[in-house]
């Protein structure tokens, strides 16, 4: 007992530390989050750019982190912009009675005579029904218009937070396998199973980015235009809602499809026929030819469990739970593979 109690105060100041670190920079650990996962996206194109370029150690990694500016920062930052201000003006109109949702709901219903005649159920009426999503239409509509603009009036902490992920990013994209490899050889778990996880984390980061997050960003800035052109209220906040559809396996034709069959039964045919072939031959199509290609070998989950995964994290991480929710569950999944074959194999 006198021989462990060295190692067992040991394992306690490490616990301690380890936790007190952890709380002294939790106010900036979504930077230090984002920083790893652009640093595992993005390592293979710095890679490129380091054979390409051998002679220079500066200008690949300034050529990574100008694409990475390109790609994410700016296209972001824009739709937040388009979003915060599409959202604002919708629920003014909504208001000041510009826009009635509960009205809208009850014409569309209206166009279907068998609606009109179905019998109360559980004493509710159809016109109740249409006013009680009327009401959630636009009390949605509320709650973005007050929590977007919201996430941006503390500019200084964000300008804070992106500067700080982009300055850790410079040395993970610089020393990133060199402390993996550090990494590895602290962690008393064993080398086999710690190269296995990080590999999981890695491909399932990838995969959620390049696979998930690009695509959906895609499919919904095209459905927000299609909805722009066709002349539908609220197009670009309608864009926001088929991206977060688009990173969920049930997908962004929950949005487009409905907003057709309601044009057509309003009568405007060639606005609903836009919408169905721009949505089949354009939204629908880039799963089966772009997703791949993003994609590669990069390994992937079954559908219920992103859809779970990735409901579960925005619950709990919002907006970076979309990343997060999917590397919890395939280290969970990854964790239990490992324990049931050291298991099998302790067995025989």
């Amino acid at each position: 007992m006198q021989k462990n109690t060295p190692y067992i105060l040991f394992m306690a100041l490490v616990l301690l530390v380890t936790v007190s670190f952890f709380l002294l920079i939790k106010d900036f650990l979504l930077a230090c989050f984002w920083a790893i996962i652009l640093a595992v996206v993005f390592d293979p194109t710095y890679q490129r750019f380091r054979q390409y370029y051998k002679n220079s150690e500066k200008l690949p990694l300034f050529l990574t982190m100008l694409l990475i500016i390109l790609v994410f920062v700016i296209p972001l930052s824009t739709i937040t912009l388009m979003v915060t201000e599409e959202s604002t003006s919708y629920y003014n109109k909504i208001q000041s009675g510009e826009i009635n949702p509960q009205r809208y709901f009850q014409d569309t219903l209206a166009l279907l005579p068998k609606f009109n005649h179905l019998p109360r159920i559980g004493g509710i009426s159809v016109e109740q029904i249409s006013t009680s999503v009327g009401n959630a239409f636009a009390q949605a509509v509320k709650y973005i218009a007050q929590q977007v603009p919201a996430m941006t009036q503390n500019l200084l902490n964000l300008i804070v937070q992106v500067a700080l992920a982009f300055y850790i990013l410079f040395f993970l994209l610089r020393d990133g396998h060199q402390l993996m490899r550090k990494c590895i050889s602290l962690i008393p778990i064993g080398d086999r199973i710690e190269i296995e996880l990080f590999e999981r984390f890695t491909s399932v980061a990838r995969a959620t980015v390049k696979g998930g997050l690009i695509v959906a960003v895609i499919q919904g800035c095209i459905g927000g235009l299609l909805f722009w052109f066709v002349g539908i209220p609220a197009a670009f906040l309608w864009g926001m809602v088929m991206i977060v559809l688009s990173l969920l396996p049930i997908g962004s034709a929950l949005v487009w499809v409905p907003a057709a069959a309601i044009l057509f039964l309003q009568g405007q045919t060639v606005k609903a026929i836009i919408i169905l072939s721009v949505g089949v031959l354009a939204i629908g199509l880039i799963d089966n030819f772009l997703r791949p290609r993003l994609i590669g070998k990069d390994s992937k989950m079954s559908d219920y469990l992103v859809m779970v995964s990735t409901l579960g994290g925005l619950a709990w991480f919002s907006l970076t739970g979309f990343v997060l929710g999917p590397i919890i569950a395939a280290l969970f999944v990854t964790c239990w593979e490992i324990l049931g074959k050291d298991s099998q194999a302790n067995k025989t």
